[in-house]
Protein backbone atom coordinates (compact mmCIF):
# COMPACT_ATOMS: atom_id res chain seq x y z
CA UNK A 1 0.00 0.00 0.00
CA UNK A 2 2.47 2.49 0.85
CA UNK A 3 3.35 2.60 -2.67
CA UNK A 4 7.35 3.42 -2.33
CA UNK A 5 10.08 0.84 -3.36
CA UNK A 6 9.92 -2.64 -0.94
CA UNK A 7 9.62 -1.05 2.12
CA UNK A 8 7.11 -1.23 4.83
CA UNK A 9 4.99 1.20 6.72
CA UNK A 10 3.80 0.52 10.20
CA UNK A 11 1.73 3.29 12.24
CA UNK A 12 0.72 3.68 15.51
CA UNK A 13 -2.47 5.67 16.15
CA UNK A 14 -4.95 5.89 19.52
CA UNK A 15 -6.14 8.62 22.10
CA UNK A 16 -3.37 10.08 24.74
CA UNK A 17 -1.65 7.87 27.12
CA UNK A 18 -2.68 4.25 25.08
CA UNK A 19 0.85 3.38 24.89
CA UNK A 20 1.93 4.10 21.36
CA UNK A 21 5.08 5.37 21.65
CA UNK A 22 5.78 2.66 23.93
CA UNK A 23 4.99 -0.05 21.70
CA UNK A 24 6.60 1.95 18.74
CA UNK A 25 10.02 1.99 20.51
CA UNK A 26 9.56 -1.89 21.25
CA UNK A 27 8.77 -2.90 17.80
CA UNK A 28 11.36 -1.29 16.06
CA UNK A 29 14.01 -3.03 18.98
CA UNK A 30 12.50 -6.39 18.18
CA UNK A 31 12.36 -6.18 13.97
CA UNK A 32 16.38 -4.60 14.43
CA UNK A 33 16.97 -7.88 16.30
CA UNK A 34 15.41 -9.78 13.16
CA UNK A 35 18.04 -8.00 10.96
CA UNK A 36 15.42 -5.57 9.43
CA UNK A 37 16.77 -2.14 8.75
CA UNK A 38 13.95 0.41 10.65
CA UNK A 39 13.29 4.08 10.91
CA UNK A 40 11.15 5.29 14.02
CA UNK A 41 9.54 8.69 13.50
CA UNK A 42 6.35 10.51 14.74
CA UNK A 43 3.90 12.75 14.04
CA UNK A 44 3.37 15.93 14.48
CA UNK A 45 7.25 15.64 13.63
CA UNK A 46 10.06 13.71 12.32
CA UNK A 47 11.99 16.37 10.67
CA UNK A 48 13.18 19.77 12.17
CA UNK A 49 10.56 21.82 10.31
CA UNK A 50 7.86 19.55 11.73
CA UNK A 51 9.42 19.39 14.63
CA UNK A 52 9.38 23.42 15.18
CA UNK A 53 5.16 22.90 13.84
CA UNK A 54 4.82 20.17 16.34
CA UNK A 55 5.21 22.84 19.06
CA UNK A 56 2.24 25.02 17.79
CA UNK A 57 -0.15 22.45 18.32
CA UNK A 58 0.83 20.35 21.43
CA UNK A 59 1.61 23.42 23.83
CA UNK A 60 -0.34 26.27 24.91
CA UNK A 61 -3.97 26.50 25.62
CA UNK A 62 -6.57 24.28 24.35
CA UNK A 63 -8.65 26.78 22.42
CA UNK A 64 -5.97 28.39 20.82
CA UNK A 65 -6.31 26.99 17.17
CA UNK A 66 -9.43 25.60 15.65
CA UNK A 67 -9.81 22.02 14.00
CA UNK A 68 -9.00 23.65 10.81
CA UNK A 69 -5.98 25.37 11.54
CA UNK A 70 -4.71 22.22 13.27
CA UNK A 71 -5.43 19.83 9.92
CA UNK A 72 -3.22 22.18 8.40
CA UNK A 73 -0.89 22.53 10.48
CA UNK A 74 -0.51 18.65 10.44
CA UNK A 75 -0.48 18.37 6.68
CA UNK A 76 2.22 20.70 6.65
CA UNK A 77 4.01 19.29 9.12
CA UNK A 78 3.29 15.86 7.53
CA UNK A 79 4.55 17.13 3.55
CA UNK A 80 8.08 17.58 4.64
CA UNK A 81 7.99 14.81 7.08
CA UNK A 82 7.00 12.24 3.86
CA UNK A 83 9.51 13.82 1.53
CA UNK A 84 12.42 14.17 3.92
CA UNK A 85 12.38 11.06 5.87
CA UNK A 86 9.37 9.01 5.24
CA UNK A 87 9.51 7.91 1.30
CA UNK A 88 13.43 7.93 1.18
CA UNK A 89 13.40 5.39 3.59
CA UNK A 90 10.80 3.54 2.34
CA UNK A 91 12.57 4.01 -1.07
CA UNK A 92 15.59 1.73 0.49
CA UNK A 93 13.62 -1.09 1.21
CA UNK A 94 13.39 0.13 4.86
CA UNK A 95 10.41 -0.55 7.50
CA UNK A 96 8.90 2.87 8.72
CA UNK A 97 7.24 2.84 12.00
CA UNK A 98 5.52 6.35 12.74
CA UNK A 99 4.13 7.19 16.34
CA UNK A 100 1.14 8.99 14.68
CA UNK A 101 0.27 9.30 10.68
CA UNK A 102 -2.68 10.62 8.66
CA UNK A 103 -5.73 8.70 10.89
CA UNK A 104 -4.67 11.25 13.90
CA UNK A 105 -5.68 13.96 12.01
CA UNK A 106 -9.34 12.29 11.09
CA UNK A 107 -9.78 11.34 14.60
CA UNK A 108 -8.82 14.40 16.19
CA UNK A 109 -9.95 17.39 13.28
CA UNK A 110 -12.41 15.69 11.36
CA UNK A 111 -14.36 13.15 13.62
CA UNK A 112 -14.01 14.27 16.89
CA UNK A 113 -13.38 17.89 16.12
CA UNK A 114 -15.31 20.33 13.59
CA UNK A 115 -12.79 20.57 10.27
CA UNK A 116 -14.70 19.77 7.12
CA UNK A 117 -13.86 16.30 6.21
CA UNK A 118 -13.75 17.58 2.83
CA UNK A 119 -10.68 19.47 3.22
CA UNK A 120 -8.74 16.52 4.94
CA UNK A 121 -10.03 13.90 2.24
CA UNK A 122 -8.09 16.46 -0.78
CA UNK A 123 -5.41 17.02 1.88
CA UNK A 124 -4.98 13.03 2.13
CA UNK A 125 -5.23 12.72 -1.75
CA UNK A 126 -2.65 15.33 -2.87
CA UNK A 127 -0.27 14.93 0.11
CA UNK A 128 0.06 11.44 1.22
CA UNK A 129 -1.11 10.10 -2.00
CA UNK A 130 0.06 6.71 -2.40
CA UNK A 131 2.12 6.50 0.81
CA UNK A 132 -0.60 4.62 2.52
CA UNK A 133 0.49 2.66 5.86
CA UNK A 134 0.46 -1.32 5.33
CA UNK A 135 -0.63 -2.02 8.20
CA UNK A 136 -1.88 0.55 11.53
CA UNK A 137 -2.41 -0.63 14.85
CA UNK A 138 -5.13 1.52 16.68
CA UNK A 139 -4.31 1.84 20.71
CA UNK A 140 -7.89 1.21 22.20
CA UNK A 141 -8.06 2.21 25.60
CA UNK A 142 -10.89 3.73 27.98
CA UNK A 143 -10.47 7.50 27.96
CA UNK A 144 -10.41 7.75 31.28
CA UNK A 145 -7.59 5.65 31.64
CA UNK A 146 -5.47 7.01 29.04
CA UNK A 147 -5.66 10.73 30.24
CA UNK A 148 -4.50 9.34 33.94
CA UNK A 149 -1.82 7.28 32.17
CA UNK A 150 -0.64 10.50 30.37
CA UNK A 151 -0.95 12.82 33.23
CA UNK A 152 1.38 10.40 34.98
CA UNK A 153 3.66 10.67 31.95
CA UNK A 154 3.72 14.30 31.84
CA UNK A 155 4.24 14.56 35.60
CA UNK A 156 7.31 12.30 35.35
CA UNK A 157 8.39 14.20 32.26
CA UNK A 158 8.61 17.44 34.66
CA UNK A 159 10.27 16.61 36.85
CA UNK A 160 12.94 14.72 34.99
CA UNK A 161 13.21 18.30 33.00
CA UNK A 162 13.88 19.88 36.08
CA UNK A 163 16.74 17.49 37.58
CA UNK A 164 18.56 18.26 33.78
CA UNK A 165 21.10 20.70 33.78
CA UNK A 166 20.05 23.74 31.98
CA UNK A 167 20.85 23.08 28.97
CA UNK A 168 19.55 19.72 28.69
CA UNK A 169 16.59 20.96 29.75
CA UNK A 170 16.17 23.56 27.00
CA UNK A 171 17.23 20.56 24.49
CA UNK A 172 14.21 18.36 25.87
CA UNK A 173 11.23 20.68 26.08
CA UNK A 174 12.11 21.18 22.10
CA UNK A 175 10.33 17.28 21.85
CA UNK A 176 8.72 15.86 24.19
CA UNK A 177 8.36 17.28 27.83
CA UNK A 178 6.09 18.12 30.47
CA UNK A 179 4.63 21.12 28.08
CA UNK A 180 3.46 19.10 25.40
CA UNK A 181 -0.42 18.62 26.97
CA UNK A 182 -2.79 21.03 24.99
CA UNK A 183 -4.87 17.49 23.79
CA UNK A 184 -5.14 16.02 27.06
CA UNK A 185 -6.63 19.03 28.42
CA UNK A 186 -9.32 19.36 26.03
CA UNK A 187 -11.89 17.40 28.11
CA UNK A 188 -13.49 13.78 28.55
CA UNK A 189 -15.95 14.77 26.07
CA UNK A 190 -13.61 15.20 23.54
CA UNK A 191 -11.57 11.89 24.30
CA UNK A 192 -14.68 9.73 23.93
CA UNK A 193 -15.49 11.16 20.58
CA UNK A 194 -12.06 10.28 19.86
CA UNK A 195 -11.95 6.77 21.22
CA UNK A 196 -15.25 6.16 18.77
CA UNK A 197 -13.46 8.52 16.02
CA UNK A 198 -10.51 5.68 15.81
CA UNK A 199 -12.71 2.93 15.99
CA UNK A 200 -14.83 4.08 13.02
CA UNK A 201 -11.91 4.26 11.11
CA UNK A 202 -10.75 0.52 11.70
CA UNK A 203 -13.98 -0.20 10.84
CA UNK A 204 -13.80 1.14 7.87
CA UNK A 205 -10.46 -0.23 6.87
CA UNK A 206 -10.33 -3.78 8.20
CA UNK A 207 -7.57 -4.87 6.00
CA UNK A 208 -4.96 -1.93 7.30
CA UNK A 209 -6.22 -1.31 10.74
CA UNK A 210 -5.78 -3.75 13.89
CA UNK A 211 -7.12 -2.59 16.95
CA UNK A 212 -5.39 -3.40 19.91
CA UNK A 213 -6.42 -3.52 23.76
CA UNK A 214 -4.01 -0.80 25.14
CA UNK A 215 -5.52 -1.97 28.64
CA UNK A 216 -3.46 -4.40 29.33
CA UNK A 217 0.06 -5.20 30.70
CA UNK A 218 3.00 -3.43 28.12
CA UNK A 219 4.39 -7.14 27.91
CA UNK A 220 0.91 -8.20 26.42
CA UNK A 221 0.49 -5.19 24.53
CA UNK A 222 3.65 -5.88 22.58
CA UNK A 223 3.38 -9.97 22.13
CA UNK A 224 0.51 -9.17 20.12
CA UNK A 225 1.96 -6.55 18.45
CA UNK A 226 4.75 -8.60 17.51
CA UNK A 227 2.92 -11.52 16.19
CA UNK A 228 0.56 -9.67 13.68
CA UNK A 229 3.88 -7.76 12.34
CA UNK A 230 5.66 -10.76 12.36
CA UNK A 231 2.98 -12.53 10.26
CA UNK A 232 2.12 -9.59 7.50
CA UNK A 233 6.16 -8.62 7.22
CA UNK A 234 6.52 -12.49 6.34
CA UNK A 235 3.96 -12.41 3.88
CA UNK A 236 5.57 -9.08 2.70
CA UNK A 237 8.39 -11.49 1.76
CA UNK A 238 10.71 -8.93 3.99
CA UNK A 239 10.95 -11.77 7.19
CA UNK A 240 11.89 -15.66 6.19
CA UNK A 241 9.14 -18.16 6.79
CA UNK A 242 5.61 -19.50 5.95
Amino acid sequence: MAGEGSGFFITFEGGEGSGKSTQARLLKDLLEESGLSVLLTREPGGTDMAERIRALLVRGDPDALSSTAEALLNYAARDDHLRRRIRPALRQGRVVISDRFMDSTRAYQVLAGDCPARLVDALERDVVGETVPDLTFIMDIDPEMGLTRAGRRLAQDATNNKKQPAAQADAALSHDSGSEDRFERFGLAFHKRLREAYLTIARAQPQRCVVIDASRPPEQVAAEIARITTARLRKAGLLPGA
